[in-house]
């Protein structure tokens, strides 16, 4: 494939180490496209041949195009009409007014991702979860220096073992519904299930307190990050699926206050993971085990407890979000596209293979982290200069026309950039535990439930509000009610 990017000849230059990491980058939700971005802010003019030649943060009065992404991420409709318009590079302003280059095409995508020496990753920014380029497992890697202890740490994992764990926690959760006929899977199934498989690769046997206090309190801090429905307008949404701000008094009496408290206790949530994982540290440091908490000690860099709780705590949120979102988009596709559910049904397509096409072309994690130029250069046909932001699509790439010019992803093919690229990749072996999870996932409630449907408030799906993933809020559906 060749590299369509014109880049001179790195050479030192500052990190600009200045947040740009999804989920605090972009609070609200919004993209709007404008002028070419500028130097960040100290940085002088080098008088490259795209500068904006202009200042302030909203779209160039020329008629830059505003937008605006809805539920369900970015799609690669949206993606299309960016890059004919744009190219495979296009100037971007984000939230906040913040100017950066979004990366659309697949070639320019890998070169970012490959080129740390040229393209320097952002610091992360604040809060409990570390960003990370994309996939399961790449959050605990922020710092490159800890990628070799992680990824030995989850090598300790043995995939079959991992893989019967995970059938007997879908058993259990999918028995809890059987009966029912009715179940949504989001909530029920694919997000708990990758939590607890998580929780277990770290050492902890499903069903003990211990197990379920941890799995308890990370749900409800992964739950608290305040994404809002999407899909519907706000008039057609039902009152309880509507954002806190957005309901009738919602910014009224009441109505802040719930949404402060439903952030005052994720806090709360997470400083009590915290110490749960604080207490299992310490007992895997005195009576190791074969399990990822025991192989993080284990590392000969030395690494202390606090380090090690702050690896496992990245590592399982890492996990859970991005997996069940896989598994979501994968369960989806299957209800509602009849040619991918014929060809899995009637065995032209293995599970793994169907897993394999949703990375392509309806991956759950949307952006890599960002990047700033660390000199000038030319990207894409653009002129890039030191210090600009440089945010890579890994949505876009995958779904780039130039590698797939008949429309059709191949589903042997596991070249996709899902998993981010380069030094800051989800490290090896984590995109092959979240296989074995999703795999897993989504074979079982095939054989236990084949004749899962869409429910009918389904028919139009509910997606978190994101520029950065990609993921159902939830996914209700109806099956004869199986009786254990």
């Amino acid at each position: 494939m060749t590299n369509r990017s014109d880049t001179a000849r790195p050479a030192p230059g500052p990190d600009c180490p200045v947040p740009l990491v999804p989920g605090s980058a972009f609070p609200d939700g919004r993209l709007v496209v404008a002028g070419p971005p500028g130097p960040a802010p100290g940085t002088a003019d080098t008088g490259c041949p795209e500068g904006p030649g202009r200042t302030g943060s909203g779209p160039d009065p020329d008629g830059a195009v505003a937008f605006v992404p809805s539920g369900g991420g970015w799609t690669p409709g949206r993606y299309a009409a960016l890059r004919r318009e744009h190219g495979s590079v296009a100037p971007v302003v984000l939230a906040g007014g913040v100017r950066a280059w979004l990366v659309l095409g697949y070639a320019e995508v890998a070169h970012v991702t490959g080129h740390d020496e040229l393209f320097a990753r952002d610091a992360p920014g604040p809060g409990p979860w570390p960003g990370a380029d994309g996939g399961p497992g790449a959050g605990a890697a922020t710092d490159v220096r800890r990628v070799p202890s992680v990824a030995r740490a989850l090598e300790s994992v043995d995939h079959f073992e991992l893989a019967q764990g995970c059938r007997r926690i879908a058993q259990h959760l999918i028995d809890a519904f059987a009966g029912s006929g009715r179940a949504e899977l989001m909530t029920a199934y694919a997000r708990s299930l990758s939590l607890r498989a998580a929780v277990l690769m770290c050492g902890l046997p499903p069903g003990a307190e211990a197990t379920e206090g941890l799995v308890r309190d990370l749900g409800t801090a992964l739950a608290g990050d305040g994404e809002p429905v999407a899909g519907r307008t706000e008039q057609d949404r039902p009152e309880r699926d509507r954002p806190e701000r957005n309901r009738p008094g919602g910014d009224g009496p009441g109505g802040r206050e719930r949404s402060v408290a439903r952030g005052d206790e994720a806090v709360a949530a997470y400083v009590r993971a915290g110490e749960r994982v604080r207490r299992l540290v310490a007992a895997r440091r005195a009576a190791p085990g074969p399990d990822v908490v025991s192989g993080l000690l284990a590392d000969p860099a030395g690494a202390t407890d606090e380090e090690v709780t702050r690896q496992v705590l990245g590592l399982v949120a890492a996990a859970c979000r991005p997996t069940a979102d896989w598994i979501g988009n994968t369960l989806r596709l299957l209800l509602t596209d009849e040619r991918f559910a014929r060809d899995v049904s009637g065995g032209r397509l293995s599970v793994g293979e169907a897993l394999n096409e949703v990375l392509w072309l309806d991956t759950p994690v949307q952006l890599a982290a960002g990047r700033r130029a660390r000199r000038d250069t030319r990207l894409g046909g653009r002129g890039i200069r030191a210090g600009d932001r440089v945010v890579p699509g890994l949505g876009a790439a995958n779904t780039d026309p130039g590698i797939w010019p008949d429309g059709r992803a191949g589903a042997e093919n596991a070249a996709h950039l899902s998993f981010g690229g380069g030094v800051h990749r989800c490290p090896y072996p984590a995109p092959l535990l979240a296989d074995v999870m999703a795999r897993t996932a989504v074979e079982t409630l095939l054989e236990q439930l084949p004749d899962t449907v869409l429910a009918e408030e389904a028919a139009e799906p509910s997606w978190r509000l994101s520029v950065r993933s990609r993921g159902l809020v939830a996914l209700p559906v109806r099956f004869t009610p199986v009786v254990r």
